[in-house]
Order: C-alpha cells, then structure tokens, then sequence
C-alpha cells in the first residue's frame, strides 16, 4: 500500500513508519518536530538522543534496504498537507499527529490553545484532504482509552446499544475526559463520525492505552532508530518513567492511592494493532472503533511489577506515594471490553518480568543521562 504517516517522529510514529516500510509498503513519513520542540522548552528530553527524521530515515535505510520518504511541514498548513494527498493518492494515512501530552495541556492557557488548535485542526485538515483528494482512503487515527474517562460501567468498544422508552438506538459510548488533551480526542471522535456519516468516509479510530516498550524489530537492527523514550512528568508515560526511576534509584512515585486502573499495551502492539487495522479496512462509511490494550493494571500494581523486574537485575526499587497533581478517581470501577483487535488476530507482548528486564537493560546503559529533576510532576490540574 501507499501509507502516510502523520506525526512520524513520535513515539509510536517513527517505529510504526519503519515497521510499515520493512512490510514493503511505500511510506511517507510527515513531522513539523513541534514534540521535539515541546520537549526542549518544557525540559523533557528523552533518555537517549534520536536522530531528526531525515537522518532516522538515512539510518533506517543503511541497515534494512528499504526507504522512507520524509516531509517536514505543519499540518495545519492544508495546502502542504492537501498537496501531498493529490500528488500520492495513498490508499491509507496513519493519523498520530497531535500534541500527546494531558499534563502539557494543562499547563496554562498557551498550552491549552496549542493543544485545541493544533490537535482538532490537524484532524480537520486531514479529514478534508481525504474527502477532496482521496475518498477511498483509509484513515487510521489514533485515539485514546482516556475518551472515556472512568464510568461506573463497562466500557463497550467505541458503542453503546441504548434502550429509552421503548425504543432502541446505536450510540457513541459516553465519554468523560480527564484532561484538555484527552477532550480534543473526543472532539476528534466527533468530527469523524460527522463526516463519516455525511460524506461516507473509511476511518478506523483505536482508542489506545498507555504504551510502554523501546524497542522494536527494526530498532533492534541499530540503537540510533530507537523511539522517543520520555521519562518526564510531562510526555513520559507511566510503566516508562516507573523503569527510568528504578534504574536512578529514585522511589516510584505513585500518585495517590494508586487505585488507577487503565489498560496498557506494548509498544509492539501498537504495530500490531496499526497492521491490522490497515490490511482489514473499514467499510465506506463506517466508523470503525477498537479499544487497544492487552491488559489492565492499578498503578499500584505497576510499581509491583517493576520492583519484581528490578530485584531480578539487583536494582534495589522503592514506591512511594506522592500527593497527586491531577484531578481523577483514585479507586473505581474499570472493565474495557478489548475483543475486536484479538479477533483480527493480535497476539498479546503481556508485561512480564523478563519484559520490563529487557527493557531495563537498555535503561541501565544509559543511566547516565538521567536527570532527576524531570521525573516529578510539574503540572497540578488543580491550580
């Protein structure tokens, strides 16, 4: 296939773009840097220094044989991103690009009005390039399990069968955002299922755990194409920063009473679940929704699963509770049905031991670029 990929330099961009171009297909990756440049304003550089997206792609092509074609550009710029859809016609486009950060977009007012117009005018933009210049492609977006927030009931896959009176009718599942970020992905939703519904688009919309994992088939070819990997407060997901602090000898901070209950996955399961979504496509006016996670934890349970992978290695890892600086049920109900991906054929990477110990390993050699004044949090959603 002929695949763009949208916000290729991320965390889950630059590995889904090798992966899709080690598949043979002919990829596009497209950036503008802005997580680069977030990350260096906010002080949340990653762990280890990755090349920019012209040189990852130079790398990949050295050990691999196989291309990438780069575009640097701002998506919200509709003629850059229109230009590129009518000259490749690609049978897909791969949707990650928008500000990922729930703690930056709370931040204060920039960060939120970035967060807002960057995020739903992407979508907007990529929605109309498809619908002028593409109306058989595939949109694949990435969208996040936090749509929904924590409801005191299941979490059926993207839909809801509601009976009112007597009478029955399909609906969105309810969402209930916790932070700004997570709000402009239930907006997404909405505007998907607009056009969807109006102008019969394909989109398959994955409503995503927190991923954790570094590295990848083709990471593992050569350690320069290794993904972002944050340990911040800011864009450092939870299992990851856990790791980072048992390694620097830092207690992991748990916020709260740690009764979090989310559902995560590997970072190899977001390839997975990308590749599956892309050779099995939604329908011509369907919105397709699958939740993507593999299992579920307590934050509590988490810091346990890392302390077990640390003393395995000889790391000697403490928890600790710290006050928690966002505004979220501390202890709830929580059971996501996750079925659809699974009966495409995911197969599960679970988190076990031995797979946070791979991962610590890494960790360990770079331990010296640790700093431990970006593990705390930095952010209150209570001002």
């Amino acid at each position: 296939m002929k695949i763009i990929v949208l916000g290729a330099d991320g965390y889950l961009g630059w590995p889904t773009s090798m992966d899709l171009a080690n598949k043979g297909h002919q990829v596009i990756a497209v950036d503008n840097y802005s997580r680069r440049n977030i990350a260096m304003q906010t002080s949340s550089e990653g762990l280890m220094h990755t090349p920019n997206l012209e040189e990852r792609a130079k790398i990949f092509e050295e050990v691999s044989g196989k291309k990438i074609d780069v575009r640097i550009g701002d998506l919200k710029n509709y003629r850059f991103l229109e230009n590129m859809v009518k000259t490749f016609k690609p049978d897909a486009i791969v949707h990650y690009a928008e500000q990922p950060s729930a703690p930056y977009s709370l931040k204060g007012y920039e960060e939120a009005h970035y967060t807002l117009k960057n995020n739903l005018e992407v979508t907007h933009n990529v929605i109309w390039a498809v619908l002028e210049h593409a109306p058989d492609c595939h949109l694949v977006k990435l969208g996040t399990m936090g749509e929904y927030g924590t409801p005191n009931i299941d979490i059926e896959e993207g839909w809801l069968n509601i009976e009112h009176n007597g009478r029955k009718g399909k609906f969105l599942f309810p969402r209930a955002a916790g932070s700004l970020y997570h709000t402009t992905k239930v907006l997404d939703t909405d505007l998907l299922w607009f056009y969807v519904r109006t102008f019969g688009l394909r989109v398959t919309d994955l409503m995503q755990g927190p991923v954790y994992g570094l590295s990848t088939t083709e990471s593992d070819m050569d350690e320069r194409l290794l993904p972002n990997f944050h340990y911040d407060d800011i864009f450092g997901t939870v299992v990851n920063r856990f790791l980072v602090q048992a390694v620097a000898g830092v207690p992991l901070t748990v916020y709260g009473k740690g009764g979090q209950i989310r559902g995560y996955l590997n970072l190899k399961d977001t390839l997975q679940c990308v590749d599956l979504a892309l050779n099995n496509v939604a329908d011509k006016g369907e919105l397709r929704i699958f939740n993507q996670l593999t299992e579920t934890f307590t934050v509590n349970e988490l810091a346990e699963n890392v302390q077990k992978a640390g003393a395995a290695l000889g790391l000697n890892v403490e928890v600790k509770s710290i006050p928690n600086p966002r505004k979220e049920a501390e202890e709830h109900y929580y059971n996501p049905k996750y079925t659809g991906l699974m009966d495409l054929g995911l197969k599960p990477n679970l988190m076990t031991t031995e797979v946070l110990g791979e991962m610590l390993k890494i960790i360990i050699k770079y331990k010296g670029n640790i700093d431990n004044e970006k593990i705390f949090p930095r952010v209150k959603w209570n001002k």
